[in-house]
């Protein structure tokens, strides 16, 4: 079973798109995507330096172009046109993005067009780079040390675990204040490492973000996946285009839980990943996480042949509906940090509290609990998995949350 990946902000550098401008049509692609994003994603993706593809009104629009480019490409093992831009008809059993990568991904499973990818991360990044300038805000990366341990010492200084990524490797966000008392007192046995990003993107302080791209998105057309399409909320599958599009939306002041993609990865019986450029960091995480699977990390076009070459050896056979392999279980995870305390039953399984306030918690679809994965009174943090649930009928019978927050 072979999956296809899209990183996220951060993988950028420079001129790691001049190659690819060397493929037939890619030229074309991106002057269209540059169009719709509204800057020149030729010249950022070439000659353009480091401090200006790390702005984040940027580094989006030029994320998810270059991996449309790059699937397009890879299409043409199934008789596709190379850099025709679509990446819609890229053979591959399944995908997933990390953040902004998810737009990417989206496209590749045929939920939405290049072109309405390309206006809402548009509309993406520019919003989040304006919240980020609202207050003084960063991110932390946390290498090492106990998970639970680093987790609670986040929750403590008030701070989000912006990306849980597994592997040994947390990112967490707050105010700058906030990460400076972090610094002061880190967490037993890890090691920090301020990151150059111009705020603290996946928490409360994106908010701003959350409503203009929700009024983008209210004009965008969306089809159900073609193929099994994993979300950063929770890991889980989605099997609506109304459910993943509710979900990016949401995800932009939410946590990434990559490790839960990894996670439901290894569950799908993954054999094979592929990433996109500006490839390494999903690779990476992929060698610890993912032991045995076979990785190719895609930087230029000379490596396409090798793709084609995995892809051959990997790719599933067809199941008639692309969701043959879905995991059953779903997640609740927690809405907020603070203090979970359990509920009475089913349809009321507790809440979360946090300075004062509860929120609720409860399966948005008929389901039976699996497995507790904290007791009551255990601190929790924004984004982690607390109960492990099997709906009932299956996986094709989950109706998604209408907050799509992943509560």
């Amino acid at each position: 079973m072979l999956i296809i990946t899209a990183p996220g902000q951060g993988a950028q550098t420079p001129g790691f798109l001049a190659p690819w401008l060397e493929l037939p049509g890619v030229a074309q692609c991106l002057g269209r995507a540059s169009e719709l994003a509204g800057c020149d994603l030729v010249r950022f993706g070439t000659t353009a330096s480091a401090d200006e593809i790390k702005d984040t009104a940027v580094a989006q629009p030029l994320l998810v172009a270059a991996a449309i480019v790059a699937a397009s490409a890879l299409s043409s093992f199934s008789g596709g046109s190379g850099g025709s831009g679509s990446g819609g008809d890229v053979p591959a059993d399944a995908a997933a993005g990390h953040s902004v990568g998810e737009l990417a991904a989206g496209v590749i499973a045929g939920v939405l067009t290049a072109d309405d990818a390309m206006r809402l991360v548009a509309v993406r990044g520019r919003a989040m780079a304006a919240a980020a300038a609202t207050e003084p805000t960063g991110m932390t990366a946390v290498l090492g040390g106990d998970q639970e341990a680093v987790l609670a010492t986040i929750a403590r200084h008030g701070l989000t675990p912006a990306n849980v990524n597994g592997a040994g490797q947390i990112v967490a966000a707050g105010t700058l204040a906030e990460l400076d008392a972090f610094a002061a007192d880190p967490p037993t046995g890890a090691r920090l490492r301020p990151l150059q990003v111009a705020g603290a993107f996946h928490t409360r302080h994106m908010a701003p973000a959350v409503a203009a791209l929700r009024d983008a998105a209210a004009d965008v057309a969306v089809a159900d996946p073609a193929i099994t399409l994993l979300s950063d909320a929770d890991g889980a599958a989605v099997t609506t285009g109304k459910e993943w599009l509710e979900r990016i939306v949401a995800q932009v002041a939410a946590p990434v839980r990559w490790d839960l993609c990894m996670r439901t990865m290894a569950d799908l019986g993954v054999t094979a990943l592929i990433e996109l450029p500006p490839a390494g960091t999903l690779t990476g995480l992929a060698r610890r996480a993912l032991p045995g699977v076979a990785q190719l990390a895609i930087k230029t076009p000379e490596q396409l042949d090798a793709a084609r070459d995995l892809i051959a050896g990997h790719l599933a056979e067809p199941d008639g509906h692309g969701h043959g392999h879905l995991p059953e279980w779903r997640l609740i995870v927690a809405p907020a940090s603070g203090t979970f305390r359990s509920g009475a039953d089913q349809q009321h399984l507790g809440m979360v509290v946090a300075r004062g306030a509860e929120h609720p918690l409860a399966a948005p679809w008929a389901a039976e609990i699996i497995e507790w994965l904290v007791e009551d009174g255990d601190p929790v943090s924004q984004g982690q998995p607390l109960i492990r649930m099997q709906p009932k009928g299956g996986p094709g019978g989950w109706v998604p949350p209408e907050t799509g927050d992943g509560a």
